[in-house]
């Protein structure tokens, strides 16, 4: 007789839980930190005329040289730097702790952050460790020091702006953390359009920085590309345990050519620095609430009773995230997608008539 999943399957991953997107069907959708904006017409009628031209039935060139090319002009990554491309940064995520996975190595973050970088250590069997951060959410340098001296990761990684707070930390705390750190750090600037601060500058400064990002929150979330960016001794080892064709050919056509345009997608941007800070004025101005400032394109706010003003908001038809879920510093928290002028008007009365039922 066969054995069953109960007898071949990790204990631990039958422990968890599969992650459970959220449907948005017929809401204002800003639980997932999208752009909210769809590209020019042109432009779109650019990517069909490519797209229909694509030789799907090939396998795509793994190396990507005229996305890699692109990637460097708009990005500003020098040519003495190598660049990994991944299936989102996800990929990319995994690939780096699938690299590091010696027995008993640590991989090291703030507490919290982008939850993905424990899920991957656990997978590999690796030990998590997560420094905790202040309750305001800035890193207590003090703490991630020791906890670099005591647990001696293999790998640090840290968001910049955090996920999900939408601060940015302090970049002399975050110099002190990579000179100190006894293994690789990676700087994870998934929302750096929103930001206009950057680690990828400081690449020759400290040969153990690798910088990743994303194309998902700039406003291709649907095309699935994230790239990393660092010295080639650690970019040639991560190319070793990448799969061959990981980035399909359709993303590769699309976002060089969408990237061909960035100004298009850097006006979108400001358009989203402009709405939160428009949203965030407008949800100081309420009573029982905690606004957190964010460089990020969402705002993270503490109210009374996040999942029944959750559910109140989802009743009106705005889905947003409800963050009280047990980690700590986010009790009673909910973060709220920039959306579009009219999403945000639609969100800041939902979230209003919720807050005011409570």
């Amino acid at each position: 007789m066969s054995a069953g999943p109960e007898r071949v399957i990790r204990d631990d991953i039958r422990a968890l839980t599969a992650y459970h997107v959220q449907s948005a069907e017929g809401m204002v959708k800003l639980d997932a930190m999208e752009n909210p904006y769809r590209l020019p017409e042109g432009l779109r009628r650019e990517i069909g005329e490519v797209v229909a031209n694509a030789e799907i039935n090939r396998y795509p060139d793994p190396t990507a040289p005229a996305l890699v090319q692109r990637l460097r002009k708009v990005m500003g990554i020098g040519s003495e730097y190598d660049i990994l491309l991944g299936n989102g940064s996800d990929e990319i995520i995994h690939i780096i702790i699938q690299s590091v996975a010696r027995p008993g190595a640590v991989v090291l973050a703030p507490r919290p952050c982008f939850f993905m970088f424990s899920h991957y250590a656990q997978f590999a069997g690796l030990r998590y460790v997560g420094v905790l951060l202040n309750p305001d959410f800035t890193l207590d340098t003090g703490a991630f020091l020791r906890a670099l001296t005591e647990h001696r990761p293999a790998v640090v990684f840290i968001d910049y702006p955090n996920n999900p707070s939408g601060n940015l930390f302090s970049d002399e705390a975050l110099a002190q953390i990579i000179a100190a750190a006894p293994g690789l750090v990676v700087i994870d600037e998934a929302y750096h359009p929103f930001a206009g601060k950057s680690f990828m500058t400081r690449l020759a400064e400290f040969p153990n920085l690798v910088v990743m990002r994303t194309l998902s929150k700039l406003g291709l979330a649907g095309i699935r590309l994230g790239y990393a960016a660092g010295r080639p001794e650690w970019i040639r080892e991560f190319d070793k345990v990448r799969p061959p064709y990981n980035v399909n050919m359709l993303t590769h056509l699309v976002a060089e050519r969408v990237l061909a345009h960035h100004d298009v997608l850097d006006a979108q941007a400001r358009s989203i620095n402009a709405e939160r800070e428009r949203l965030d004025g407008e949800l100081r101005k309420l009573a029982r609430v905690t606004v957190f400032p964010s460089k990020a394109n969402f705002i993270l706010v503490r109210v009374p009773d996040a999942p029944r003003v959750f559910e109140g908001m989802r009743r009106r038809g705005v889905l947003v995230k409800n963050l009280h879920t047990g980690m700590p510093l986010l009790d009673q928290c909910i973060r709220l997608t920039i959306g579009t002028p009219e999403e945000n008007r639609r969100c800041l009365a939902a979230f209003a008539q919720a807050l005011a039922e409570h």
